[in-house]
Parts: structure tokens; C-alpha cells; sequence
């Protein structure tokens, strides 16, 4: 065993000599299923290499695993952030299979076709720039937890890593070969043409081709590779990344646009009005043509998604079995794993297929696929196919700042004050309450079934507030207003990133 000498927790000065000697690890980087820092501000290289260090010794004391796959997304710093964490994981005596420049599902990919249930994937996903992280995957199609990460956290802290001497190989072509996989069994009932944006991230050198060879017109946006993102930050969420995929659409007379942030595993879709289409509609609209064909079976949805999974129609006629949990990814493949469901789908637009359409990981290219292929199936365009669902109306997803040592208590105590209010029989944004969902956050569900949520989030310091109401679009506001109002008395509550567009009186 060898023993880190310092104390990883300590402040780094970063311009110091220190800087290059002491590891810099911020506690704060180890979240609820992945780990995050800001690149050189809370994590150095050296902190790096141990986080390789201990993720190799978690992997063969825990789970007796001496092999892993590697990738990394494009950012500039992220083969760098790889090579150090390689460096710690051949330390510690683990064999590294490095598939180069990658999308988180190719990863996933790549343990399926070689047969290796260690992976790390190198990515800040959809945070900003500056921003590093890596998902820790222990199993095939399954990354850790909160258990998992606690753990890691515990050894990265203890010091006590293995010794040994590693090997490393790189495995070319796999690129070609996700590509391949993705497009097998796709048959299209009429060409579509379709607009696809990736925010100049990853996904641009992949996703384009998986929708050409899937016998799609692709109109290409923002596709080329530059690690500034210079046009928008690669997030289906982003308001602005979506209406830029509107704007093209309409200028092109596009039939559907798609978005796919930085390491692939989330999709935005686009109408062919240039009007966003959340993404759990759009897995809505892709468990209804799956329950018809695979009946009885089993979704798991995320509580941030529409309510309308658990009242459609075509769903309870197919038995769809629906299981509401906990955002995030590692929580929804656990689950879909554990249920053996079809699918399970995010509002996030992370949505995961299990045999026989995918390996039960989330990959927003598959779903990309998926989507169009089922749209290819109608004369109706995505809009009229979308008027088809019980009318409803969507808050965007909000993330106002609140400290990671905070966010926590601030969503219990918002829960406690709801749970008042439920208990004495108050009117809260004019209705009762019926129903209060605690799996992940709260879930405020109200007698005429719209609802609004407050959660942590689980990959930076901000608190998440979604809604939906099933009356008007003045509702929709109403219940918006409770949330920020509950929300606006705790001095720990800071900016939103995106907040409601002005209520204009329709509705």
C-alpha cells in the first residue's frame, strides 16, 4: 500500500510551488453520482492522479475488477485530466484500455464489446467550461451511486492506495463501431430532414453521421469541434442553445431539430416550428409507440417528469407499469436495471433502453434514432403528434445558486413547509394538496394534479424548480410564484440561471 503524505483537503495556493507538489482535491467535488470540480481552482493534476490512485484500488479491493475503459470529452484540458488519471490508475496496478476521444455512451459501449466492467469517462457533461469531472462506472451499464461515491471518497481521503504496475493499451476504431451498433435494425417509414446541433462538442463528429446513416437529410449546426463553445454551452436545458436549433430549423424547413450536450448522454429536441419540445414529452411519445409493440411493460420516469406518464391513456390501455425515482443517471440505469424495464427517460433528456433496443444505459444518440424513426412512422408533423397528448404546461428547468453545504437543509425546510400546509388543508397557489412526493427533493402534487418540484442538485451548488399545470398557463405561473416566494425568504438562495419568460396574460 503506498500513503499519500498530505492532506488532499488543504488549500492549494495555485500559483505556488505547492501547486505542482501537494494534491488539491475540494471535498465539495464528490456529489451524489459523479465528481466534479472546477479545473485547476478545486482540483490540480496531482489531486488527479490520486483520484486514479484511488478509483484503482476502490475497483479491485470492492468489486475484484484489474481492468477499465477510458475516454474523455472535448474539452481543452480533458486528455490532459485523462493522462493524470491514468497515471493513478496504473499505480495502483490496474490494466487501462484507452478508447480515446469519446461520448459517455461509447464508454458504456466499449464495456460491452470488451467485456470489461471498470470505466471512467472524463467529462464536465453539460457544466460550463473550467468545469471537470468523471463518471465512475463499476459494472456494465451501471456507475456508482451515492454509496459508491462515498466510498471513493473515503479511500481518496484515507491515503492508503495499491501499489502495483498496470498496463496500458489504446483501442482504436471505436468510434466506427458505436456508430455501426447505434444504426443497426433502423428502418424509416419516410426521409425526414433533421437539424443537428451539438453545441461544437463532442457529438459533432458523431451524432451527424448516425443520423445520415440512418437514411435522414442532416442539416449540420454547430457541429464543428471547439473546446471554447463559442456559440452556446452545449445543454439540451439551455434555453438559448434551443432556440438557436429553432431558429435553424424554420430557416431550413426542417422537420425536427435535435441537441446533444458534451458527452452525448442528453438530448433536446426541437418541433418543426422551432418550438422546444421538453424532453420527457418526447419520451412520452416514445414509451406510447414502444407499449404497443413490447405490452406490459415496465418505464421508469424521473420526478421531474410530465405527470402525464401516469394518467396517458394509450400507456395504462398497454399495462405500462411506471415507477417514479430519483433524478440522475446512475439512479435511473440502477433502476432500469433492477425493474428490468424497457426504458427509463429524465426531463433532463438522459433516456436509457433495455433490450432489445439498447444495454440499459443512457445515450442520446440512440434515443435520437429512436425518435425520428417513430416520427418517420406518421403523416403528422412533431407539433400535431404533440397536440394528440392531454394539454399541459411546462416551466423550463430552473436552477437558482445555493451552496453545496446548504442546499440540503434548504429543501427540507421547503418540504417542511409544505407538508404544514398539506397537513392543515391550506390553499397553496388556489389548490389543496394532495399528494407530497419525497423520493428525491419534493414533488408537490395538487388535487387537480399539476405539481411543482424543489430538489438539490446533484452536480453543483444550485437547487433545481420545475412545474407543470394541467389547467392554465396562468396556473403554471401561480405555482412557479409559491415555490421562488417560499424560496426568496432563506438568505442562502442566489441568481437563477434561467427563470420564466413574462406571463403575458394568455391562458
Amino acid at each position: 500500500m503506498s500513503r499519500a503524505g498530505n492532506d488532499i483537503f488543504q488549500s492549494v495556493p495555485e500559483k505556488s510551488m505547492e501547486y505542482f507538489q501537494v494534491p488539491l482535491i475540494n471535498a465539495n467535488g464528490f456529489r451524489e453520482y459523479d465528481v466534479r470540480w472546477m479545473i485547476d481552482k478545486e482540483l490540480n493534476y496531482q489531486g488527479i492522479v490520486v483520484l486514479g490512485k484511488a478509483f484503482g484500488t476502490q475497483l479491485q479491493k470492492e468489486y475484484n475488477i484489474s481492468e477499465v475503459v477510458v475516454g474523455f470529452d472535448y474539452r481543452k484540458y480533458s486528455e490532459n485530466v485523462k493522462n493524470a488519471f491514468v497515471i493513478g490508475l496504473l499505480s495502483a496496478g490496474m490494466n487501462v484500455i484507452d478508447i480515446g476521444l469519446s461520448l459517455s455512451p461509447m464508454v458504456y459501449f466499449a464495456q460491452h464489446v470488451l467485456n470489461v466492467k471498470g470505466c471512467a469517462m472524463i467529462t464536465a457533461s453539460h457544466n460550463e467550461n473550467g468545469w471537470t469531472g468523471i463518471k465512475l462506472g463499476f459494472d456494465l451499464s451501471r456507475t456508482f451511486g451515492p454509496e459508491g461515491i462515498k466510498r471513493f471518497k473515503d479511500i481518496v481521503n484515507s491515503g492508503e492506495y495499491l501499489e502495483g504496475r498496470g498496463s496500458y493499451t489504446t483501442k482504436e476504431g471505436m468510434i466506427g463501431k458505436y456508430i455501426d451498433d447505434v444504426d443497426k435494425n433502423i428502418h424509416l417509414q419516410k426521409k425526414l430532414k433533421i437539424v443537428v446541433a451539438t453545441g461544437n462538442g463532442t457529438a459533432g463528429i458523431i451524432a451527424p453521421e448516425i443520423m445520415r446513416r440512418a437514411g435522414f437529410e442532416v442539416v449540420e449546426l454547430n457541429t464543428n469541434l471547439d473546446w471554447d463553445f463559442p456559440n452556446f454551452n452545449p445543454n439540451p436545458e439551455d434555453i438559448g442553445f434551443l432556440e438557436s436549433i429553432g431558429k435553424c430549423v424554420r430557416e431550413e424547413k426542417a422537420d425536427i431539430g435535435i441537441g446533444i450536450d458534451g458527452d452525448g448522454d442528453r438530448l433536446g429536441v426541437v418541433d418543426e416550428k422551432g418550438e422546444e419540445v421538453f424532453s420527457d414529452k418526447v419520451g412520452l411519445i416514445i414509451a406510447r409507440d414502444l407499449i404497443k409493440q413490447y405490452p406490459g411493460s415496465t418505464f421508469v420516469v424521473d420526478v421531474k417528469t410530465t405527470g402525464q406518464f401516469l394518467t396517458d391513456e394509450i400507456l395504462k390501455a398497454g399495462n405500462a407499469n411506471i415507477v417514479l425515482w430519483k433524478t440522475g443517471h446512475s439512479y435511473i440505469k440502477s433502476k432500469v436495471q433492477e425493474l428490468n424495464a424497457l426504458a427509463g427517460f429524465e426531463r433532463s433528456g438522459h433516456m436509457f433502453f433495455n433490450s432489445p433496443i439498447g444495454r440499459g444505459y443512457d445515450d442520446a444518440c440512440l434515443a435520437a434514432v429512436q425518435f425520428c424513426r417513430i416520427m418517420s412512422k406518421y403523416d403528422k408533423s412533431v407539433s400535431e403528434l404533440l397536440s394528440t397528448l392531454p394539454k399541459s404546461f411546462q416551466s423550463p428547468t430552473m436552477s437558482p445558486y445555493c451552496d453545496d453545504q446548504k442546499k440540503y437543509d434548504v429543501v427540507k425546510a421547503v418540504l417542511k413547509s409544505y407538508v404544514e400546509d398539506h397537513d392543515k388543508g391550506n390553499l397553496v397557489a388556489g389548490f389543496k394538496i394532495k399528494e407530497l412526493i419525497s423520493v428525491n427533493g419534493i414533488r408537490v402534487v395538487f388535487e387537480d394534479n399539476s405539481w411543482g418540484l424543489v430538489r438539490a442538485s446533484s452536480n453543483k451548488p444550485a437547487l433545481v424548480v420545475v412545474a407543470e399545470s394541467f389547467g392554465t398557463k396562468k396556473r403554471l405561473y401561480d405555482i412557479i410564484d409559491d415555490i421562488t416566494t417560499r424560496l426568496s425568504k432563506f438568505p442562502e438562495i442566489g441568481e437563477f440561471d434561467q427563470t420564466m419568460p413574462p406571463y403575458k396574460g394568455e391562458g
